[in-house]
């Protein structure tokens, strides 16, 4: 784990993994030295880079739990969303209040094929709340028509964690859709129980844009309609002269080949995650939330983001009184702190490294912040 944290290099006071992962150590190194290889342009190197797409599949596959054969490499989350929904005929219940990569995705493919219908959730038939997917709630609302049920892994507004095994013991043989870019790398969750699995590097994976996957059931490439399909996504390497229908594998959601530096980020990031072990990291950022929380307290900061282990990943919310979220804000931006405002709160992301400086840098911002109170 030693190795692992050391390859934490960002500056203290960096609490915003939840938008972005400062990329680790190795990440950086492997792309100097992939950088490297194709600026040179040695004779006979660049056939590398052909080479990084099963070497990125083989360490997806290592954390997600699923064959590398299921998996195919995105440029990111949505685009890996787009091809899911799209493939979809019938209604794909999900919530509304989601992070827009998933609704946008559900309502562009209706939109455009009119084949997938969005079935909104709603709560106790009133407004969805963000985070607020539950069995009980998808139970409730399934209809025979619904061939589908698509889910945040991790809320990003409340870092609320969803029961993926308690989602699929309520929707039968329905595909189960999992946005995973908040939790992936850091939550130790039952993938295998999904059909679809869509994430990015660049949150706590640490690898960078541009770095993403698909994952794909047996099932869910059986009942997906490979729409945007290139010549990468048939059974040929090079299919000149004729137009090949797609192959019927997860490699058919894809439309060319891809970036071979930015799969060897991803890879890098990943194999560091596999020596470790994501229940071991999760582990660390679990402590990490606890210190975070207690400090929150300490200044009576109200922490709206689950205290339930269960229920929670990387994220810590917090809600100030509405009149005094810009003296919150301005106190953190004074004291170095680096974290997300959105909707009248504010998202602290940890990783499983948290400097002490980071701690202090924290804290001075709350006493700031508590100072500035009227009563």
């Amino acid at each position: 784990m030693a190795g692992y944290l050391d390859g934490f290099t960002e500056d203290p006071g960096y609490l915003d993994y939840g938008r972005i992962g400062p990329v680790s150590r190795a990440v950086v190194a492997e792309t100097r030295g992939q950088t490297e290889i194709l600026a040179r342009a040695r004779f006979g190197s660049l056939g590398h880079f052909g080479e990084q797409d099963l070497r990125m599949r083989t360490a997806v596959a290592a954390v997600l739990g699923f064959g590398s054969d299921q998996i195919v490499s995105q440029p990111n989350t949505s685009m890996g969303l787009m091809h899911a929904m799209f493939g979809l005929t019938g209604d794909v219940l999900l919530s509304p209040a989601d992070f827009p990569s998933v609704p946008f995705a559900a309502v562009r493919a209706a939109e455009a094929l009119h084949a997938a219908t969005p079935l909104w959730l709603t709560a106790d038939g009133g407004e969805m709340r963000a985070g607020a997917v539950t069995p009980g709630q998808v139970r409730d609302q399934l209809t025979p028509g619904t061939v589908a049920v698509a889910v945040s892994l991790v809320d990003s507004r409340t870092g609320f964690r969803a029961d993926l095994e308690g989602i699929r013991q309520v929707i039968g043989d329905r595909l189960l859709i999992v946005d995973a870019i908040q939790g992936f790398g850091v939550v130790d969750a039952a993938y295998e129980v999904a059909d679809v699995v869509v994430s990015g590097g660049q949150k706590w994976v640490r690898a960078g844009w541009g770095t993403g996957f698909l994952a794909l059931s047996d099932r869910a490439v059986e009942r997906l309609t490979p729409v945007v399909s290139g010549f990468a996504g048939t059974d040929v390497t090079e299919p000149w002269d004729q137009v090949l229908p797609p192959v019927r594998a997860a490699s058919a959601f894809r439309v060319t080949d891809g970036d071979g530096i930015a799969q060897a980020r991803f890879a890098t990031a990943l194999e560091e995650i596999q020596a470790v072990g994501v229940a071991a990291i999760e582990g660390a950022v679990r402590h990490n939330v606890d210190r975070l929380i207690d400090l929150a307290d300490e200044y009576a900061l109200p922490v709206v983001s689950s205290r339930d282990v269960r229920q929670r990943a990387g994220l810590v919310v917090l809600a100030p009184p509405a009149e005094r979220l810009t003296a919150l804000g301005a106190a953190l931006h004074n004291h170095g702190v680096t974290v997300t405002t959105r909707g009248g709160r504010v998202r602290l992301s940890v990783h499983a490294h948290l400097a002490d400086d980071t701690v202090e840098m924290l804290r001075g911002a709350f006493t700031a912040y508590s100072a500035g109170a009227t009563y």
